[in-house]
């Protein structure tokens, strides 16, 4: 293969968006997102998207390119992405995928699991659940029905767990055992780099996102999206917690540290998933780019 796809993967905040950006200035190529947040161009500071500057200093695709009511699914974004690195393809040898996103990454790099029909029956119990009990009710249910796919799934993704407790009572299986271990086969190479740190650098890092979040205006852009927050695309860390504030049910500052909260169990889940996956070549988050290019270089 003569076609190299370079996975920048790694938790919430820890510095994927800049190294994605010199090593696509390195290998002079394009950057896919893989970031299923930074999809939705009405959500820019609460997914801390990749800003102005950044945008500039590389072509990147899949960023802000739909609306939160727009309908938008990890097949199309497979089926679209495929797509576009194949034009891509046709004028460089290398592109970029960055996202802390396992579900997204993985469709690109492995493609999509085939899962059982839903029935009507098992929707309608599902949301009865939820209505009655919450996103805490989902979460009980999942934990008992399908604990390996509970310890991996952002939990607070109401769609996500929804979904796989329909597939759970339609089939009378656990979610997780539809996840094959075989991947589909793709016309070009695969490196997967990985960057983290110690734990408590990476709370760190996530707690001074967040503030950087609020003084950047995250209560201006939330409240402007405050009369969509049924919409799947907002019930998301970042934007419920701040809901919440604004229909007065909790304070700011206790609004705020739910917002770090959160995100630190979101990113303990994304390195859950990413350490499953033994072709991940780990690097500590105060790298050398030059080392990275070098581990790349052997790869190729």
């Amino acid at each position: 293969m003569d076609k190299n796809l370079i996975v920048v993967i790694g938790p919430t905040a820890i510095g994927k968006t800049s190294l994605s950006i010199l090593l696509a200035k390195h290998f002079n190529c394009d950057i896919i997102s893989a970031d299923s947040r930074q999809f939705y161009k009405e959500m820019q500071i609460g997914t801390a998207a990749p800003n102005p500057e950044e945008l500039a200093q590389a072509t990147h695709h899949f960023i802000q390119h739909k609306s939160i009511h727009d309908s938008y699914t990890v097949g199309s974004f497979e089926k679209e992405a495929i797509e576009r690195l194949d034009q891509l393809f046709k004028t460089s040898n290398t592109a970029i995928l960055v996202g802390g996103s396992g579900l997204y990454i993985d469709a690109i790099t492995k493609g999509l699991d085939s899962f059982p029909e839903v029935s009507q029956d098992a929707k309608k119990s599902i949301q009865e659940l939820f209505d009655k009990g919450g996103i805490e009710s989902l979460q009980q249910e999942l934990e008992i029905l399908d604990p390996e796919y509970y310890k991996t799934v952002d939990t607070f993704n109401t769609h996500r767990v929804m979904r796989a407790l329909e597939v759970c009572i339609s089939s009378g299986k656990p979610y997780s055992s539809f996840i094959t271990k075989t991947s589909k086969k793709r016309n070009f190479r695969i490196i997967k780099i990985g960057i983290t740190a110690d734990r408590q650098i990476i709370y760190d890092r996530i707690n001074q996102r967040v503030d950087i979040m609020v003084s950047e205006g995250l209560l201006d852009e939330v409240e402007r999206l405050h009369p969509y927050k049924s919409l799947n695309a907002l019930n998301t860390v970042g934007y419920k917690e701040i809901f919440r504030y604004l229909e007065k049910e909790w304070e700011w500052d206790f609004a705020i540290s739910e917002i770090k909260k959160n995100t630190r169990r979101f990113a303990k889940r994304q390195l859950t998933w990413f350490r499953k996956d033994q072709e991940i070549k780990w690097f500590d988050y105060q790298y050398d780019v030059n080392q990275i290019v070098s581990s790349i270089k052997k790869s190729l």
